[in-house]
């Protein structure tokens, strides 16, 4: 019986009006509203110290200029208290105006020059003081989002129980956040449906193929049938053996769609060896050579899957395998076809090789090979050599352990197939 997944916390509460509603509350506190108050608030407050700020700097200067004059009266006469300001021992009245104002105007420029320098270390500091105020609170609006795109990532490693549940103020926010987790929940629901139809799928469509394989295979081995009795039975075997593939194919294809949850320690040379065990006396019979140098590379993931994977690839390149020279024509017992298989590690990557003789491929249809039912110049049905599922599913066991796989043509005919897996 299938384990029943662990229940998600309980989702927060929904908003009290419609979100697909056009009419909203004119009081509801949006993003743009709060956005608004608060920068609208940052520089009101800014604007009132720097005024202040300024105000106290004058009168300041103002004081200080008062109290400071660039002349006094000593006995009756007006003496200069500063070098720049210069009297006239003699002359007329004008004259003394004259100096007196040239006196004053000159320290009044000398004040704004005090002033302006002041005001302009009070703006940088206030800019500075305003710059990491507004980063922080901006910091804090967006503190949402970096919630919801880290729970998008947990949820993109196939942890579909995950939830935002975000609390707040019933904004913008809130409603993505919400209507996320809603996704969710529909999203873990399809999925558990999926689970539970591949399991009862591989019962259902497994069963009745073995029961006829038994028949015929007994059927068989009776020596007295008929000689086209036996013929007809062999063929429906070889029906009966090509529909066991293509139902293992088709739910192996369903179930590595998805990340694999369990994961081991894998060496990729070990899973190539098995493969090229598995394929070696296909590969004698045709007259093609398996040869290749397989270092360790150790990744985390499903041993038999990988090994899934590693078999597709090699039973492709033997069986659509053509001498190197030969052209188009296969390969014929005694002939010098060749497939390469090697498997190495790093820069934090473990990397699986299959290269191999075989047909020119446009670079064109190298895309089209890993859709399902589709070969190279083939229909869906009528070929001994697979049910077109090989690539397809390896690209999906691929992409369940967070690799790629990608091929591209080789000089002279054949196809150069890597798989890339994180370690």
């Amino acid at each position: 019986m299938a384990a029943t997944p662990a229940p998600h916390p309980q989702a927060p509460p929904k908003p009290t009006w419609d979100p697909r509603d056009p009419v909203r509350p004119l009081l509801r506190p949006t993003i743009r509203i709060r956005l608004t108050l608060l920068y609208g608030g940052m520089f009101l407050i800014a604007g009132i110290l720097l005024l202040s700020i300024i105000y106290l700097f004058t009168a300041q200067t103002l004081t200080n200029s008062a109290s400071q004059l660039p002349f006094k009266i000593v006995a009756g006469q007006v003496q200069p208290t500063t070098s720049w300001c210069v009297l006239p021992d003699k002359g007329t009245g004008e004259q003394f105006d004259a100096a007196v104002s040239v006196c004053l105007r000159h320290q009044s420029e000398l004040a704004l020059e005090d002033l302006l320098r002041r005001s302009l270390f009070a703006l940088l500091g206030l800019s500075i003081i305003a710059f990491a105020f507004g980063y922080a609170m901006a910091g804090r609006v967006l503190s949402p989002l970096g919630r919801i795109t880290r729970t998008a990532r947990q949820v993109a490693g196939s942890d579909l129980a995950r939830r935002i549940e975000l609390d707040g103020p019933d904004d913008e926010l809130k409603e993505l956040a919400d209507t996320f987790d809603e996704m969710l929940e529909r999203l873990e629901r399809a999925f558990t449906a999926q689970q539970r139809f591949v399991a009862n799928a591989s019962h259902e469509l497994r069963t009745p193929l073995a029961i006829n394989r038994t028949l015929l295979e007994v059927h068989l081995s009776d020596p007295g049938a008929p000689v086209e009795l036996q013929q007809l039975g062999k063929t429906l075997l070889a029906t009966n053996e090509r529909s066991e593939q293509l139902v293992e194919g088709l739910l192996l294809l369903a179930r590595s769609d998805n990340q694999i949850v369990e994961r081991k320690p894998v060496d990729l040379a070990e899973v190539a060896e098995r493969a090229v065990d598995q394929v070696r006396a296909e590969a004698a019979a045709k007259g093609v050579e398996i040869r290749g140098e397989r270092s360790p590379a150790v990744v985390q993931g499903n041993g038999v899957l990988l090994e899934r994977i590693a078999l597709n690839l090699l039973q492709n390149a033997v069986r659509y395998n053509v001498p190197s020279g030969t052209g188009q024509r296969e390969a014929l017992p005694g002939e010098g076809g060749w497939v390469e298989v090697s498997t190495e590690a790093g820069h934090g990557q473990a990397v699986l090789v299959v290269t191999n003789t075989g047909p020119v491929v446009p670079a064109y249809e190298i895309d089209n090979l890993f859709e399902p039912f589709r070969r190279l110049r083939q229909e869906r049905t009528g070929s001994d050599k697979g049910v077109g599922l090989g690539l397809s599913i390896a690209r999906s066991v691929a992409r369940a352990h967070g690799g790629r796989i990608g091929a591209e043509p080789r000089e002279g005919g054949g196809l150069v197939m890597r798989v890339t897996l994180p370690i």
